[in-house]
């Protein structure tokens, strides 16, 4: 797949926002796993007007995957600035693949106590699962060829790009 075929991440954040404004309570917190997804949770937290401070989650602690794939050098802290227990949490990630960093973060965020419920939102679902995963709100279903890659890009304006990565 070639990053012309990509649908434009703007207009899948836009496509999210609508999902998401039905089910948003006064009480929800979001949560981004970063990069990418903390980035999301960033733009959907302000267009959303969401009260509950915005939490973001650094999972690479918590990956089974931690000794084949190692540490990135980039790892920060995570940060949950609410009270989890009893919490309706929406998880946001930008791209949904094998469901191994979506178990990772909802094992973190057990750490932190136990949320009343756990929904996922991510901007692209792009399928391979390797684990019982499905996300609630879904920008959008892509299929890419083995060892393809969609990352998310966020431009000095904030404006979001998908692009295509190749091994």
């Amino acid at each position: 797949m070639s990053a012309a075929d990509l649908p434009d991440a703007e207009t899948l954040v836009r496509r999210l926002l609508e999902q998401l404004r039905e089910v948003i309570g006064p009480e929800t917190a979001l949560v981004g796993i970063r990069t990418g997804g903390a980035w999301l949770a960033e733009r959907l937290h302000r267009e959303l007007g969401i009260g509950v401070p915005l939490g973001t989650l650094d999972v690479s602690f918590y990956r089974d995957d931690y000794e084949r794939r190692g540490l990135k050098t980039d790892v920060k802290p995570s940060e949950i600035p609410f009270d989890v227990e009893g919490r309706d949490i929406l998880l946001i990630d930008d791209v949904l693949y094998t469901g191994r960093t979506i178990r990772a973060a909802v094992n973190e965020l057990f750490d932190y106590g136990r949320p009343a419920r756990i929904r996922l939102a991510t901007l692209v679902d792009r399928g391979g699962r390797e684990l019982p995963v499905a996300a609630a709100f879904v920008g959008a279903v892509i299929s890419l060829p083995g060892g393809e890659n969609i990352n998310l890009e966020r431009d000095a304006e904030g404006r979001f790009r998908l692009s295509v990565m190749r091994p």
